[in-house]
This record gives structure tokens, C-alpha cells and sequence, in this order.
């Protein structure tokens, strides 16, 4: 599941299913959704490009951005956890989230490292939990 950037996967369910099902998941692992980017919609709007649904959701678990911040406050460029729903077809839609672990090649402090683990768990708990179907 996880690459050097992101932690993927594809779940076999529509759009609507899905993203409510990633909200869930977040919730569920602890997260709050701070912003909503629905990527599609402003491409369209501001270039007149249709492109597949997508929408990032800024995921933050408070508790953890403020154990990072506490190591470094750049970290704070990094902050929210971003998590992309992309619609792949009708019946199935890509998951994608950030690594937390690729944080740990920009900041480079072993104090980030539980806070790190710590995310990176709850985000492939999510994750794990929408795969193969919602």
C-alpha cells in the first residue's frame, strides 16, 4: 500500500459512497476535516477543464499536529493531512493519502518519529478499512 509519497488504494464503490465512507473512516481514526478542495469543480470553473471527480480533504487530528508542531513549527507547511478521493470510473474511485512518513525527509528531528507513526497508522487503518469495497 504505501509509496514514497502517498498510501493508496482503490475501492470498488460510486463517488457518493466512498467519499462519505473516507469521511467515516477519518472520523472514526480520529480526524477532522478542515478543508474541502473539490479539484474537479475549480478546474472547470477557472480553466474550463473537465477532469474525473476529485476532491482533497485537509484530515487533522489535533492532538498529533500539535506534538509535531512542538518539534518544529515548519511542520506547520505540512499540516493538514491531505486525503484525495479521485473518481476512476462509475462503480470504483482511488484513495490516496499523504505518507506521514515523508515528512521525516524534510524535517529531520527523531522526536517526529512517534507522531509520524502515529498517523501513518491511523491513515492506514482508514484506509485499510475502505478496501476492496465500502
Amino acid at each position: 500500500m504505501p509509496s514514497d509519497l502517498t498510501m493508496t488504494t482503490t475501492v470498488d464503490a460510486p463517488w457518493d459512497d466512498v467519499t462519505t465512507s473516507v469521511r467515516a473512516g477519518l472520523a472514526e481514526q480520529g480526524f477532522g476535516v478542515l478543508t474541502e478542495i473539490d479539484v474537479s469543480a475549480t478546474l472547470r470553473s477557472k480553466l474550463g477543464v473537465d477532469t474525473p471527480r476529485r476532491v482533497i480533504l485537509g484530515a487533522c487530528r489535533p492532538e498529533l499536529a500539535h506534538r509535531a508542531l512542538e518539534v518544529d513549527p515548519r511542520v506547520a507547511t505540512l499540516l493538514p493531512c491531505n486525503v484525495v478521493v479521485t473518481e476512476i470510473d462509475e462503480r470504483r474511485c482511488a484513495v490516496d493519502a499523504l505518507d506521514p512518513a515523508a515528512m521525516t525527509s524534510l524535517v529531520r528531528d527523531d522526536a517526529l518519529g512517534p507522531v509520524v507513526a502515529d498517523a501513518r497508522d491511523r491513515l492506514a487503518r482508514m484506509l485499510s478499512g475502505l478496501s476492496p469495497t465500502v
